[in-house]
Order: C-alpha cells, then structure tokens, then sequence
C-alpha cells in the first residue's frame, strides 16, 4: 500500500512543489522544520538530509517553541510544518508567529482545508490515501509520503544549487563515505618530500632519494621540472647487472602513472590497483610533482 501510494504521489506532484523549491532557493536564513509525533521525526530526518545537502535547516519541537524555543525562529528564516491532519493543536503558537514576522510557512498535509493548510504560504498536500496499518489508523501511508516528499525536496534543490560530491563531503567527513569522498590532494604527501632526482642523476644518488623518502619509488623529471618518469623497486631488478653505470633518465619507466590533484581517493585506489602499483605521483596541468599518494595512505585513512 505505502509502495503504490508512493507511485501515485510521483505521478501527482503536489502543485507548488516547484514554487516550493524556488522559495527554499531564496531565503536568506534556516529552513524550520516542525512536527508532532511521527511526523515529527518525519521533520527532523527531512531537516537533516536538508541540512547534509547544502540547505541549512534545523528542527524545532512544537511544544518547546511555546516555551522560548521560537526565539530560534527569525524573520529571514522559512518554516516546514508538518501535520497529516492540518489541526495539530501544538502547531499554533509556531504558526502565530509565523504570521506575526512574515515567515512564509510551507505546510505539509493530507488535508487541503485544515488550519495549516489554510495558514500556509505554499500547500503540498499529500495523496488522501488510507493508512497501511490493520486498523487504518497508525501513520504508515502518510509517514511515507511526507518522507518521500521531503527526499524530493532535498533532491531537487540539490540539482538547483549543483550540489557536488566535494561538496557532500564537507558535510560528511566522518566514517567510511567521508574517506571515499576524500581527494588525492587532501591525502597526499607535499612537493617537499616527494622523491623526485633528474634525468641526468646517476643511479647510485637516486637510489638514496629512494631510499630516504621511504615510497619505494623515485620520480625523474626533466629539465622543466615535468615528471617524464618513475624508478620503481622492479626498474632497479631489471637493470641490476649494470645498475651503477646507468642515470636516472636510463633506468626509469617512462609516461608514468599519474593523478590529478582533484581526484577523488577511492578512484586512485582503484588505479593503483589495476596498475599493481604502490604509489602515485600527483601532478598539476603541466605534469610537474605536487605530491605523491602511498597505498598506505589511502588505507590509513579508511579508503577501501
């Protein structure tokens, strides 16, 4: 029931929805949420998948707003309210003080004629549809549709404000999503200690660099600090019978392996994987080192 409910709504999209979203766009402060009971934590999880989403938002609860809570609410800010029924009694001090400082309100409701409704500045109002609970009562079917509703808003403003994957990981650093969020450039080793010699190098001083940088690998550049290649534990076996008589520019592996600064960690995980490799060096437009990124690093940092 709550599933074909649902279909239903995306059919019959609530008429000022879009004037909904555009009214979001614009206001200057916080998105208020407010509900009772289920609806309630209907309004909160909606404020915060608003708030993770670029939208600032906050929940307030009903009841506290009569007991100085409203004092979070100003008049730039624009208020959600949240009533299945539209006659939430707990409902009306918040939206009184709505009306007295020309905070639009956009209500949420299955009742087009309800008090809230009626108070509103834009309705979305819900599919009149039975409940999904034996006893046609529990909010099951009307819970849905608010959230469902909600998921759309927060979606549709994210496509307005061109909400980026860099731009979600600001609001989400934590935990296993922010480690795969993370870039190359926020993980990688700085240009000071990137092990890079010249082509001219013999092999014996760029065996050192090797060794002191601690990456297993050594980069070679050119006269124009471009990257041209790098010297990995493998060049050093192949050429280990006349090693010392070679440079750097001899032994290395040429068009190396490399990462822009901007890529995301999980994507240079994934190619130092394919190219069974141990590091990458991270260079800019011009291919010239800014820092090199260690397997370690990204495992380290929960990248997986």
């Amino acid at each position: 029931m709550e599933g074909e409910a649902l279909l239903y709504m995306a059919s019959d999209v609530p008429p000022d929805f879009s004037r909904a979203v555009d009214l979001i766009l614009g206001v200057a402060g916080r998105v208020m949420l407010a509900g009772i009971g289920k609806s309630g934590h209907v309004a909160r999880k909606i404020a915060a998948t608003l708030a993770s989403t670029g939208t600032p938002a906050h929940f307030v609860h009903p009841a506290e707003a009569s007991h100085g809570d409203l004092g979070m609410i100003r008049p730039k800010d624009l208020c959600i309210l949240i009533s299945n029924s539209g006659e939430t009694t707990e409902l009306g001090d918040l939206i009184a003080h709505c009306k007295r400082f020309s905070i639009p309100i956009i209500g949420i409701s299955r009742k087009p004629e309800s008090t809230l409704m009626k108070a509103a500045t834009l309705r979305l109002t819900l599919p009149d549809l039975p409940e999904a609970c034996a006893i046609g009562m529990a909010p099951t079917t009307s819970t849905i549709l608010t959230m469902g509703l909600g998921d759309a808003l927060a979606v549709a403003l994210m496509e307005k404000r061109r909400f980026m994957p860099e731009h979600f990981r600001t609001y989400h650093p934590g935990g296993k999503l922010g480690a795969r969020l993370s870039t190359v450039s926020q993980l990688m080793h700085e240009r000071a200690i990137v092990p890079v010699v010249g082509e001219e190098t013999p092999m014996a001083d760029a065996i050192v660099e090797m060794s002191a940088r601690g990456f297993g690998v050594v980069g070679v550049a050119d006269d124009e600090g471009r990257l041209v290649g790098v010297i990995s534990d493998g060049d050093l076996r192949r050429n280990i019978n006349h090693l010392m008589s070679l440079t750097a520019g001899q032994v290395c592996t040429r068009s190396p392996i490399t990462a822009p600064p901007d890529l995301f960690a999980a994507e240079a995980l994934s190619l130092m994987n394919t190219c069974e490799i141990g590091a990458l060096f991270v260079v800019d437009d011009e291919g010239r080192p800014l820092g090199i990124l260690h397997l370690q690093d990204c495992l380290r940092a929960g990248v997986s």
